[in-house]
């Protein structure tokens, strides 16, 4: 078995109103590439949020009395800290350098997943207000110009509970679910999986991860090829609620 993955090259700075669809197919025209039954596109959150026109002016922003409280604790700035509590559902944790919340999507991260990198100065981007929504328009955009079956995974870079170090993790995603469900398949020796589900679409946006970068690399838009459980998986009305653990399993916020 083989995975192919590949960045697509010349993707201009995302402005107001750009549609992420004709750039991806602008993008491969320049390249000589075409989609493919299967392609999964994985697309960093920032495009979608910047092309959308979510940004958050920081200038604008008057800090309430718990962002000074939070901005001390967490020795970040009292602005951006009352960024975060605005774009959270609650407060989880603060401490040296970061805040860790549960965001209006359901999303439990640093920071309310507020981005400062690749925007212009004195901006942020948070996490696009709806990624599935995003992520279907794309998909049946792309469908319709291509004829294929394809998916869409909008990603995002965020720490772990217990590791060191950010990973690529999906924030929205269609045509794909999300979760791998494996129970009733049978292990090397035989004996039928009991409990095992599959984070798929966090595995797919790890690995695009590794292309994308964090920094100047200026390849948001990775296409993986060649996934052989994409026609299992396949799924027109799939969203991202199945990787979200309910708050009442979370034994970690009781």
């Amino acid at each position: 078995m083989s995975l192919e993955l590949f960045g697509l090259q010349g993707i201009p700075l995302v402005q107001e109103g750009d549609n992420i669809a004709n750039l991806i197919l602008d993008a491969l025209k320049r390249e000589n590439q075409t989609l493919e039954d299967g392609d999964i596109i994985l697309i960093a959150e920032t495009l979608i949020s910047k092309a959308e026109g979510n940004f958050i002016k920081l200038g604008d922003i008057l800090p309430s009395d718990d962002a000074i409280i939070f901005a001390k604790k967490s020795q970040k700035d009292s602005k951006l800290v009352e960024a975060i509590i605005q774009e959270a559902r609650e407060v989880v944790e603060v401490g040296p350098d970061f805040i860790i919340t549960e965001t209006k999507q359901g999303f439990v991260c640093a920071n309310s997943g507020i981005d400062e990198s690749n925007v212009d100065d004195g901006l942020a981007t948070p996490i696009p207000e709806n990624s599935d929504l995003s992520a279907r328009r794309i998909r049946e955009e792309l469908e319709e110009a291509s004829g294929k079956n394809l998916a869409i995974i909008i990603t995002d870079t965020q720490g772990r509970a217990f590791r060191v170090g950010a990973v690529g993790v999906a924030l929205g995603c269609s045509g794909i679910d999300p979760l791998w469900k494996r129970q009733g398949e049978k292990d090397l020796y035989g004996r039928e999986l009991q409990t095992t589900e599959v984070a798929t679409a966090d595995e797919l946006a790890a690995a695009a991860s590794l292309i994308q970068g964090q920094a100047d690399e200026g390849l948001p838009i990775v296409i993986v090829r060649g996934f052989k459980a994409f026609n299992n998986l396949r799924n027109p009305d799939s969203t991202i609620s199945p990787l979200l653990r309910p708050k009442e399993f979370d034994v970690f916020r009781k």
